[in-house]
């Protein structure tokens, strides 16, 4: 099936460009608004459970992905999806969790790439000092993302023993 064009998801100020093959999310673009509505069972999904999150309604995904790149991306990638929401780890730790300990600067090229983010979490992934690092979409967007998180880390009971401060 050809990719269709991007649709649109607007909530709390953010606009997503969502890209489908109709049974898995593409590509998400940042900042971007798609050409359309959604469409379909599949996009109608997507769409919802992305303006949940956006709206800090929604912590974790249920609609499938289909993330493409290298394997040391797609490793990456996959070690992404294991931060919970509203946890941060840096670069460094990442490396380190998929066997590539001297790696850090390669993680952050690798998030640089992720095709789906928000569902593929990059925005969890902060520099070794807790400084934010980068965002392919820009640090501000980085830091709504993470506030998102931490807004609805407020209304949960924790048992991490902390929560996220976004500064």
């Amino acid at each position: 099936m050809a990719p269709a064009t991007p649709f649109n998801v607007t909530s709390s100020g953010i606009t997503l460009a969502v890209a489908t093959d109709g049974r898995r999310i593409t590509r998400i673009r940042l900042n971007t608004p798609g050409d359309r509505a959604p469409e379909g069972p599949f996009e109608l999904l997507a769409a919802r459970e992305l303006t949940e999150y956006l709206a800090g309604q929604r912590i974790e995904f249920t609609v499938a992905v289909a993330a493409t790149g290298t394997p040391f991306q797609e490793s990456v990638w996959t070690e992404l999806q294991h931060i919970p929401y509203g946890d941060i780890c840096s670069y460094g730790t990442v490396a380190r969790r998929i066997g590539r300990p001297g790696a850090s600067r390669a993680v952050g090229s690798a998030n640089n790439a992720n095709p789906i983010p928000i569902i593929i979490p990059c925005h969890r992934v902060v520099a070794a000092d807790g400084s934010l690092g980068g965002f392919a979409s820009g640090v501000e967007l980085k830091r709504s993302l993470l506030a998102i998180e931490a807004r609805r880390l407020i209304d949960l009971p924790s048992d991490r023993g902390y929560l996220l401060s976004v500064q």
